[in-house]
């Protein structure tokens, strides 16, 4: 059995729906779990699950569209037998009422789970129809909380425009120094409407360390609880305060490990945050 997350002690900000704590790193699926039944492949996955766990994050998001994503999770949750549980997170991504009802079963059974934390609609696909269905199992019980993601600036308007609606506990988002549009709109208006955050693309695909590639860490990182290039960029975005958690994907446990150490500390100020941004216009 895995160590508990409650004896770590990764930072941990509350969802504002209920003041359920979450850990403020968790990890992400996109084409890193695609690996289907391969066991060379999915031992360093399993891994970094492990190794999440044991630094205290709990979070876990996933989707269809991910391939073989979800059954390659709920496959090694199984073997992994956690002493605290997983927060999962997955999505429906389709069009229609009867197609997104298969879907979100699949997930169920993908997952090997009797119940999803959180489902959210994907990239807003069919917004409207799944999410009087997400309402009503999360009356029933069968989720405990709803949300919507996307990636892209372009659906920013749209995505405002639901978040006024009340009907989301989640947003999940891109954001990152190199994808900075939230924070003009959508972080705050997420903070007000008491929705909580998950943060996607928090290097940008790799752009940011294409960026800082050959470059090293500048002295005063340490100070702010940094010892690379990735935790520095975490902390930046984890110094927001309307983000509830981070979800790098990794499938290499070295850099689950680096991810896993920017939730630990105190957040970043303004001013911590504004000397990074500098740091980097200027690479």
């Amino acid at each position: 059995m895995i160590a508990s997350a409650e004896t770590a002690n990764m930072s941990r900000r509350a969802i504002p729906a209920t003041g359920e704590l979450l850990p403020v790193i968790g990890v992400g699926t996109w084409q890193t779990f695609d690996v289907g039944d391969d066991a060379a492949a999915r031992a360093p996955l399993r891994e970094v699950l492990a190794t999440t766990a044991a630094s205290g994050g709990r979070v876990i998001d996933s989707s269809p569209m991910y391939g073989r994503s979800e059954a390659v999770v709920g496959a090694l949750l199984a073997e992994l037998n956690a002493a605290a549980p997983f927060f999962m997170a997955t999505k429906v991504w389709t069009a229609g009422r009867e197609a997104g009802l298969r879907q979100m079963e699949q997930s169920f059974t993908r997952l090997r789970t009797r119940r999803i934390d959180l489902m959210q609609v994907h990239n807003l696909v069919d917004t409207a129809t799944h999410t009087k269905t997400l309402q009503a199992w999360k009356s029933e019980g069968r989720i405990r909380y709803l949300g919507i993601t996307h990636y892209s600036a372009s659906a920013y308007a749209e995505v405002e425009r639901l978040l006024k609606s009340g009907a989301y506990d989640f947003l999940q988002i891109n954001y990152s120094l190199a994808e900075r549009e939230a924070e003009r709109r959508l972080l705050p208006l997420a903070q007000e409407r008491r929705v909580a955050v998950l943060v996607n693309r928090p290097f940008a695909e790799g752009a940011l360390f294409s960026r800082s590639k050959g470059r090293p860490l500048p002295e005063w990182a340490a100070e702010l609880g940094a010892r690379s290039y990735a935790q520095l960029f975490l902390k930046w975005i984890l110094g927001h305060p309307a983000v509830t958690c981070v979800i790098p994907a990794s499938a290499k446990v070295a850099h689950a490990k680096d991810n896993l150490a920017a939730g630990f500390g105190a957040p970043l100020d303004a001013t911590q945050r504004q000397r990074i941004s500098d740091f980097l216009e200027r690479m």
